[in-house]
């Protein structure tokens, strides 16, 4: 079985804990997902089965969706609901001049990852460090806050959240940029929850859940849900190779392209005659003819 499952992430288990539980349903181990969520967080988590793992640096290169309720005058250690309350402030901003605050993120924004993150440093994930209350320097990174919208201004008592839907790039902690609304509003704030909606072409209306998948397996419709590489590969052009091209290239060799296809270096799609996805091939110059050479082999062993 290759290729990608839309999961409907349920609340309380992380990311690898829904790959060792896709493990047993499915009886395959190469699985992996295509971008962390946190465990509190919930929503689309695609993740690719036997041949389809090749491509997962691709769907993490994708946009995303979420959405987000962002709580309002308390900060947390861990930026989100599930740390240690750090402080306590009363908010006194009116809801235009928090719409305001809020709207001022979208576009290019550096942000600086939060220690409760899966990032490296000299070999060792930032939350392992954070659990011994260790915290190193982290550099700002650039990332984009594509939208925000249907944002709604919520109050209860003295409790002020901000519910709001945000598109953004690949690397976006949405826990950072709750935590940096609340810094420039002086209030402080944290991220209450959060439901990824879409990831790349995968949104949650379409995504499937572990009790289903359970059931599909039982009762033999598991392939219903399984989508083709094709979904995740869809911005790289697409040529066919005959049977004796495909041979070549699965050896290594590079065989001819259309002139038109691309320039030297871009990715490009490989099809067999028979229409199934064979490579992802990496355009070479060679004299006046353009080849391809396999630069992921996504056919047979």
């Amino acid at each position: 079985m290759d290729g990608i499952l839309n999961i409907n992430k349920p609340p309380g288990m992380t990311s690898f804990g829904v790959v060792h539980k896709l493990r047993g349903i499915l009886g395959i181990k190469k699985i992996g997902h295509a971008g962390t969520l946190d465990p509190d967080a919930t929503g689309v988590l695609p993740v690719c089965i036997g041949k389809a793992t090749r491509i997962i640096e691709y769907l993490m290169e994708k946009d995303k969706a979420y959405h987000v309720v962002l709580r309002l005058g308390i900060e947390t250690d861990t930026q989100d609901a599930s740390g240690s309350i750090l402080a306590e402030r009363a908010v006194h901003h009116s809801d235009d001049e928090i719409a305001e605050a809020i709207r001022s993120f979208v576009g290019d924004i550096m942000q600086i990852p939060p220690m409760y993150s899966a990032i490296r440093v000299d070999g060792k994930r930032l939350y392992e460090m954070a659990r011994q209350g260790i915290e190193v320097e982290r550099k700002p990174r650039p990332v984009t806050i594509k939208a925000i919208e249907n944002l709604k201004i919520v109050r209860e008592g003295e409790a002020v959240r901000a519910v709001f839907d945000v598109s953004c790039s690949k690397g976006t902690y949405i826990r950072t940029l709750c935590a940096d609304i609340g810094a420039k509003l002086g209030c402080g704030g944290h991220m209450e929850s959060l439901i990824r909606t879409r990831s790349g072409p995968f949104r949650l209306e379409d995504a499937v859940t572990l009790e289903e998948l359970q059931e599909r397996a039982e009762n033999g419709t598991l392939q219903d849900v399984v989508l083709g590489m094709d979904i995740a590969l869809v911005q790289f052009p697409c040529f066919t190779a005959d049977g004796e091209e495909a041979g070549r290239l699965r050896n290594g060799m590079a065989v001819p392209c259309p002139d038109s296809l691309g320039n030297v270096g871009d990715l490009v799609r490989v099809y067999h005659e028979n229409g199934n996805l064979i490579a992802l091939g990496r355009i070479e110059g060679r004299g006046r003819t353009r080849r391809v050479r396999s630069h992921k082999w996504l056919g047979g062993q």
